[in-house]
């Protein structure tokens, strides 16, 4: 059987024999929507859990509107215009809307990359900034010790609305609803407090229950208003399927449990060889994002298995901590002994391979040269078929073989371990 997987902006295709496939996870039937932009207006016309529009902002505020950045598949040049369209509706005038792009710790955008994020008409009629992590205003601390470090244009506007997409994320649960915010729009020194919490117990992928990365993010609200939220839930195309507006945690709770009806897939058993594609462009811009469908992957290998990683990582590490921390180490041990004597944001990155190594060992196919996979301790392969034959030679030509081709969107959900 030929099988295609996302890679870069491509597609590779790959033949498996049929008799060692024990399951391919795609995301369950969906109805693709006859027009994303009446998704999006549909739900804004109701929002879940706050007012309307025009209750909520008035001729004469100024507005922040938060939306990702190019690390993530969040399409806001389909989205913003809708929300644009309803605040002029509400008297809002265009010089007292600004567009911040939730860098987090991500490197800033070109002005190319920002026209590309929002369209060519917004960027032109809009001022549109990048979050700059050194020009934050601290206004507190959570009750777990994290400082509430906050981009000083969004804490002076009068009303702020978070844009974003919602998908699984591999410690906070779920990313979208407070993320564009938080870390979106904070400092160093507060993302690094709040992701030192990913070795804690419960701060897993498609977990929102007593996650204390997430239960931490949230408080943030307790110091800012958040006046409303848009998140989307994307098609393995990135179209838009549905959209959820409204109040940042019960919107974002509704996306979440419409994001699992999709994306979250039983498996029965633990494969031998999980061969996982990170979705192609955006999710495998580099290393630092790819790693999230290797994190995936982890929960459908059994012990000792091969995860074969796939992801193009044209952009390289992607961190310039995550790659000192790859760069210094002397052995996997050595990194995981690491982060937890000294969490630093971007080494917490190597330590999730590190972890994801421990269990299976790690084929990883890039166009990167094979530098990068042996300094992180994988295995380096120029194609998935010459991956394909080693998997084999570690497990055997009988080994059965799970398929992932949108590792960075679906969650398995291991029946046997229930």
């Amino acid at each position: 059987m030929i099988y295609q997987l996302g890679f870069d902006k491509e597609t590779i295709n790959v033949e498996i024999p049929e008799n060692n496939v024990m399951d391919v996870l795609h995301p369950r039937n969906m109805v693709l929507p006859e027009s994303e932009f009446q998704i999006i207006r549909e739900a804004l016309d109701n929002p879940i859990g706050t007012t309307s529009f025009k209750e909520l902002f008035k001729p004469g505020e100024k507005i922040a509107i938060i939306t990702s950045d190019i690390t993530r598949p969040c399409p806001s040049w389909k989205i913003l215009p809708s929300i644009l369209s309803k605040l002029e509706a509400s008297g809002i005038q265009k010089d007292d809307i600004t567009v911040i792009f939730a860098l987090g710790s991500h490197r800033i955008h070109s002005r190319e990359e920002m026209e590309k994020l929002v369209g060519k008409k917004i960027f032109s009629n809009y001022k549109c900034l990048n979050h700059e992590k050194d020009q934050c205003k601290r206004l507190g601390y959570t009750s777990k010790g994290t400082p509430v470090d906050l981009n000083k244009k969004v804490i002076e506007a009068d009303r702020r609305i978070l844009v974003g997409n919602i998908e699984y994320h591999y410690f906070a649960g779920y990313s979208g609803g407070i993320k564009a915010l938080f870390p979106g729009v904070s400092s160093f020194e507060a993302i690094q407090a709040n992701h030192s919490m990913m070795t804690m117990d419960g701060a897993i992928a498609g977990n929102l229950v007593n996650n204390p990365v997430r239960d931490d993010l949230e408080e943030i609200a307790q110091f800012i208003d958040i006046d409303m939220l848009i998140n989307v839930v994307l098609g393995p195309s990135k179209e838009i399927l549905k959209a959820f507006a409204g109040h940042y945690i019960l919107a974002h709770r509704e996306g979440c449990r419409f994001l699992d009806s999709l994306y979250r897939i039983p498996v029965e058993r633990a494969a031998d060889i999980v061969l996982v594609s990170a979705g192609g462009f955006p999710k495998d811009i580099n290393i630092y994002q790819a790693q999230k469908a290797l994190d995936n992957a982890v929960q459908a290998v059994r012990k000792g298995g091969v995860i074969i990683w796939v992801a193009s990582c044209r952009e390289g590490y992607g961190s310039e901590v995550f790659q000192r921390w790859i760069e210094e180490s002397t052995s996997p041990k050595d990194i995981l002994r690491r982060v937890k004597d000294h969490f630093e944001l971007g080494g917490h990155k190597a330590a999730a391979i590190m972890k994801a190594r421990e269990k299976a060992h790690i084929l990883f196919v890039s166009n990167l040269p094979p530098l990068y996979g042996e300094t992180m301790f994988l295995n380096p392969f120029p194609s998935v078929e010459k991956a394909l034959a080693e998997a084999f030679n570690i497990c055997g030509k009988q080994s059965t073989i799970l398929l992932m081709p949108f590792g960075g969107s679906t969650l398995p959900d291991l029946l046997s371990a229930k």
